[in-house]
């Protein structure tokens, strides 16, 4: 497989949620070790995202977050769809979740020509501890994704994506997590007055 660009991709998005501030940290490079990454060998060549929420501030349950990745696949012609975990079919639209939850994608296929791509979102949840609401409220988002025409693939992001882009995929989520409630916008962002 051959894979471009060479070197690895990186992307810093500052972010500020529930009055802390803090980073997230993409880089976007080629999957050198499938077997490290629990990936199977044919999926070398392939990119490797991988995204860290830094905050040396956060504590406690309001830094509990999700990412929500919506993937748009050529051989899936329905359009954006909410990507989750291969090994676990959740009731929640989040690939990861957690306290400062990290995010990590190793796509690959064994189509000749295929196309990979992706929109990956941070999200607080709503509500207080013991009043959860199902609800997602995007504070960023970047794209990524790669393009495969026989043995060349070609990766490309990370780039920023705007609230405007988390809006196109409301109804769709909607859609797909009709008990869960997807808010528009980007919240407490510093790129958002």
């Amino acid at each position: 497989m051959i894979s471009s660009p060479e070197a690895p991709q990186t992307l810093e998005i500052p972010y500020r949620w529930a009055g802390v501030e803090g980073m997230v940290r993409v880089v976007v490079r080629t999957n050198d070790e499938p077997e490290a990454l629990g990936c199977p060998e044919m999926a070398r060549g392939f990119p490797f995202c991988k995204a860290l929420v830094e905050s040396g501030e956060a504590e406690g349950y309001d830094h509990y977050y999700g990412w929500v990745q919506m993937v748009d696949l050529s051989d899936e012609p329905a359009g954006f769809r909410i990507d989750q975990h291969p090994k676990f079919a959740a009731p929640h639209p989040f690939i990861s979740a957690g306290p400062l939850p990290g995010f990590a994608d190793a796509p690959f296929t064994d189509y000749r020509d295929w196309d990979f791509l992706a929109h990956a979102f941070l999200c607080g949840t709503g509500g207080e501890l013991l009043k959860f609401r199902k609800e997602a409220r995007a504070i960023l988002g970047f794209s990524w994704g790669f393009s495969k025409r026989g043995q060349q693939v070609e990766w490309f992001g990370p780039d920023l994506l705007s609230a405007e882009d988390w809006n196109s995929h409301l109804e769709r989520m909607a859609e797909e997590r009709p008990d869960w409630s997807f808010k528009p916008g980007f919240f407490q962002h510093p790129l958002d007055p």
